[in-house]
C-alpha cells in the first residue's frame, strides 16, 4: 500500500541527518560584535542614493527572481517551463490554426515542442526594432495576446512573459519557424543572450507552417534537479487533449530505449474527460450531462467577442465531489467566477425541480450546494477573450461577467436535460435527497458528539500532550501510533513547540464509512479537536493550531497502512492542510549499528550497506532492526526523528488533484478491481515486505 503515495505526494527533505552550517550570504564581510546603539549608528551613517538603485535590464529580472514568474524552482517550476511553451501552441489551436502538437523529452533532459500553427512572426516589430521571434523571446510583456485586435481570439497566456521566461531560465534555447515559404532559425544561450540572430536557413512549401522550440533548463537556476518526469508531462498533455477536442497531442520520451510514446486525441472532449476521471467509480447512469454555449460580450474597447462555456458532469454512488475548472486550458485551482456561476445554476435548477416534482415537501429547506454535488464529478471549461487571472500563476478567474454566463448556459441546459430525461432526473433527485438526509444526520451526530465533548474545540483531548507555545507557525503536532511510542515521544520532545497525540490502533477508512460513523469515532474526534480548524466544508485553515502535522508511525506494513488511512482522512475532511503544506511524514531509521561506543543509523537497506562499508564492518557484525518506534528510548527518538536539526521528513503535497482523487478512490474505495490491478502493476517495486 505504500507505493500509492508516489502519485499524490512529493518528497521534500526538511532537514538532513548531519546538517552542514548554512553558507554566509556575504562571506567577504567580517561580522563583529557591537552594542545596539552602535548598530543603529552604523545604519544611520549609510547613504541611500541613486547609485543604490539597480535596474535589471532584459531578462535579468527573471533570473534574479524566478519564483515570481514560475512559482518555484523545484520540479513544479521546471515542468512549468514546458507548460508555457505548450500553452503557446495550444493558443494557436484555440485561434483555429493548429491541429497537432508534439512534445518530446530528449537525451540530456532537453525539451522539444513542435506545432503546426501559423508560426511566430518573423518580420520586424516596429516598437522593438527586432523580429517577432526575437521580440517575444527576449522582451517581457511582448506578444500578440493583449486583447482585441490581436492575433488570438482566446488565450491562456496574456502576460506576454511565457516564452521570454523560458528563454531566461534556460542554458540554451533554439527556435525554428516555418512561415511564408521560408524556414527561420535563432539561438539563445546563457539566459536569453542571442548567439545567432534570426536567419533564413531554408525553403518550405507556402502552406507548411509552424514553430519548433528546443530548450535546456539552466541547472544553476533549477538546483534540485533538471530531470523531467515523463509521467507528469504525459498526464498534462492528456488533459490538454481532453480540454480541446479534436486536437492531437503527441508525447515522447527519447531518453530510454525503446522510446516511450503516447498520442491523445478526443472527439468527445471534456465528456470523455469525465468518463476518464470516473473510470473506476460506480456510475448512477452511463450518460454524461453536457452543457455548452457561447455568449457575446462587449470588451472595454467596445469590441464584441464571444465567451465559450463547456460543462460536463456525471454522478456516481460515492460521497466525494470533484469539481474541476479551467479557463483557456489553465487549471484554475482556486476556482473563480466560472465555478460560482456553476454553483448558482446547480442550486437554482435542482431546487426548483425538487420542489416542482415533490422531492422536497412543502416547507422543507432548500437543498444545499454540498448536497447537490455529493458524488458528482464535473469539469467546467471556459474560453474567454480577455480573462482576468489573479497573478501570473493563474489560479483563480476574476471576470465578474463569467458568473452570469456560466449560470445561464448551465441553468438552461441542465433544466432541459432533467425535463427530457425524467428517469435519470429521478435517480439524481433521490441521490441528492439521500445526501441531504445524510447531511442532517451527520450534523445531529456532530452536535451529539460535541455535547459529549468529543468535538468540543475548547476542550482538548486528554491524550494530547500539548506544547506551551501558542504561535501556530512554530508549533508541530506528532500523531503517533500507540501509547508506547507516544510515551517515548512525550519524554523526548521539545515541550515548547512539539505536541504529541497518540492513536489507539487504526482509524476508520473514511473512504468507505458514512459520516455518522466517522464523527462517532473517538480517534478521529481527538484529531479534529487537537488540530483545530474544523472539518470540510467549514474547515478554516486560519484556526489550525499547528503548522506542522507530522504522521509518525512504525516503518512496517501496519505503519504504512495507518499513514494511508490518516492521509485519506486529511484529504477528504481537511484538504486545505495538505494544500497549504502542513502535513508531513516522519522518517524514523530502520537500523542501528553500534561501533566503538558510537551509534549509527540507517534509514533503508542501501544506507545500511553503505554504513557497513564505511565502517569496514566484518560479515556478521551485529546490528539492530527497529520493528517499531516503541523500541527507541526518548533520546534516540529525538536524535533520529524529532530533532529539527537532524530529522528527515516528507512533506505531503498535491501535485495533481485529479490524479490524487483517482488514487484515493481506487486504493481506498469499495471497488476491489482497481486495487487488484494496482497491486499487479506495482508488486515488483515492493521492498521490506513483512511476511
Amino acid at each position: 500500500m505504500e507505493d500509492e503515495k508516489k502519485e499524490v505526494i512529493k518528497e521534500e527533505v526538511a532537514a538532513t541527518p548531519n546538517p552542514q552550517p548554512e553558507p554566509e550570504l556575504e562571506p567577504d564581510i567580517e561580522v563583529s560584535q557591537m552594542n545596539v546603539q552602535e548598530a543603529e549608528l552604523e545604519k544611520a551613517d549609510k547613504k541611500y542614493t541613486a547609485t543604490n538603485i539597480q535596474v535589471l535590464e532584459g531578462l535579468e529580472a527573471v533570473r534574479k527572481r524566478p519564483g515570481m514568474y514560475i512559482g518555484t524552482t523545484s520540479s513544479a517550476g521546471l515542468h512549468h517551463l514546458v507548460w508555457e511553451i505548450v500553452d503557446n501552441s495550444i493558443d494557436e489551436a484555440l485561434a483555429g490554426y493548429c491541429s497537432e502538437v508534439d512534445v518530446s523529452i530528449n537525451p540530456g533532459n532537453t525539451i522539444t515542442v513542435i506545432d503546426n500553427g501559423r508560426g511566430i512572426p518573423v518580420d520586424v516589430v516596429a516598437k522593438s526594432g527586432l523580429s517577432g521571434v526575437e521580440t517575444v523571446y527576449t522582451i517581457l510583456h511582448a506578444g500578440g495576446k493583449f486583447g482585441e485586435g490581436g492575433g488570438y481570439k482566446v488565450s491562456g497566456g496574456l502576460h506576454g512573459v511565457g516564452a521570454s521566461v523560458v528563454n531566461a531560465l534556460s542554458e540554451w534555447c533554439e527556435v525554428t519557424v516555418k512561415k511564408d515559404g521560408g524556414i527561420y532559425f535563432i539561438k539563445f544561450e546563457n539566459g536569453g543572450h542571442i548567439v545567432q540572430h534570426l536567419q533564413k536557413i531554408g525553403e518550405c512549401p507556402i502552406d507548411e507552417t509552424g514553430t519548433k522550440v528546443t530548450f535546456k533548463p539552466d541547472p544553476t537556476i533549477f538546483t534540485d534537479s533538471v530531470e523531467f518526469s515523463y509521467d507528469t508531462i504525459r498526464d498534462r498533455m492528456r488533459q490538454v487533449a481532453y480540454l480541446n477536442r479534436g486536437i492531437r497531442m503527441n508525447v515522447s520520451d527519447l531518453r530510454v530505449t525503446p522510446n516511450v510514446k503516447n498520442a491523445f486525441c478526443y472527439k468527445g472532449g471534456i465528456k470523455e474527460y469525465v468518463l476518464f476521471i470516473n473510470n473506476h467509480k460506480v456510475k448512477l447512469f452511463d450518460e454524461v450531462i453536457y452543457c455548452e454555449g457561447s455568449v457575446a460580450i462587449t470588451l472595454p474597447s467596445g469590441h464584441v467577442a464571444h465567451t465559450y462555456v463547456e460543462v460536463a458532469m456525471q454522478y456516481d454512488d460515492g460521497y466525494a465531489s470533484n469539481v474541476y475548472s479551467f479557463c483557456n486550458n489553465v487549471h484554475t485551482h482556486e476556482g473563480g467566477m466560472h465555478e460560482t456561476g456553476f454553483r448558482d445554476a446547480m442550486r437554482r435548477v435542482i431546487n426548483n425541480y425538487a420542489h416542482d416534482y415533490k422531492f422536497l415537501k412543502d416547507g422543507e429547506d432548500d437543498l444545499t450546494y454540498e448536497d447537490i454535488i455529493e458524488g458528482l464529478t464535473a469539469v467546467i471549461s471556459v474560453k474567454h477573450p480577455d480573462p482576468q487571472f489573479e497573478g501570473q500563476t493563474k489560479t483563480k478567474l476574476g471576470n465578474s461577467e463569467v458568473r452570469k454566463i456560466v449560470s445561464s448556459v448551465v441553468g438552461e441546459q441542465l433544466n432541459r436535460f432533467l425535463l427530457e430525461n425524467p428517469k435519470l432526473a429521478r435517480i439524481i433527485g433521490e441521490k441528492i435527497v439521500m445526501a441531504a438526509n445524510a447531511r442532517m444526520a451527520a450534523r445531529k451526530a456532530r452536535e451529539e458528539i460535541r455535547r459529549k465533548g468529543a468535538l468540543d474545540l475548547t476542550t482538548l483531548p486528554g491524550k494530547l500532550a500539548d506544547c506551551s507555545s501558542k504561535d501556530p507557525s512554530k508549533c508541530e503536532i506528532y500523531i503517533v501510533e500507540g501509547n508506547s511510542a507516544g510515551g517515548s515521544a512525550k519524554n523526548g520532545r521539545n515541550r515548547e513547540t512539539q505536541a504529541i497525540l497518540p492513536l489507539r490502533g487504526k482509524i476508520l477508512n473514511v473512504e468507505k464509512a458514512q459520516a455518522k460513523r466517522i464523527f462517532a469515532n473517538a480517534e478521529i474526534g481527538n484529531m479534529i479537536t487537537a488540530i483545530g480548524g474544523g472539518i470540510d466544508p467549514e474547515f478554516d485553515i486560519s484556526k489550525v493550531r499547528y503548522h506542522k502535522v507530522v504522521i509518525m508511525t512504525d516503518a512496517d506494513v501496519d505503519g504504512s497502512h495507518i499513514r494511508i488511512l490518516l492521509l485519506t482522512f486529511f484529504y477528504r475532511f481537511m484538504r486545505p492542510l495538505i494544500e497549504n503544506g502542513y502535513v508531513y511524514i516522519a522518517q524514523p531509521p530502520l537500523y542501528k549499528v553500534e561501533y566503538h561506543g558510537r551509534q549509527y543509523y540507517a534509514y533503508n537497506d542501501e544506507q545500511l550497506e553503505t554504513l557497513k562499508k564505511t565502517l569496514n564492518l566484518k560479515p556478521g557484525y551485529p546490528f539492530q532492526r527497529y520493528k517499531g518506534l516503541g523500541e527507541m528510548d526518548a533520546i534516540q527518538l529525538w536524535d533520529t526523528t524529532m530533532d529539527p536539526n537532524t530529522r528527515k521528513m516528507l512533506r505531503v503535497t498535491l501535485a495533481d488533484a485529479i490524479k490524487a482523487e483517482q488514487v484515493f478512490t481506487d486504493l481506498m474505495g469499495d471497488d476491489v478491481a482497481p486495487r487488484k490491478e494496482f497491486i499487479h502493476q506495482n508488486a515488483k517495486f515492493v521492498k521490506n515486505l513483512d511476511i
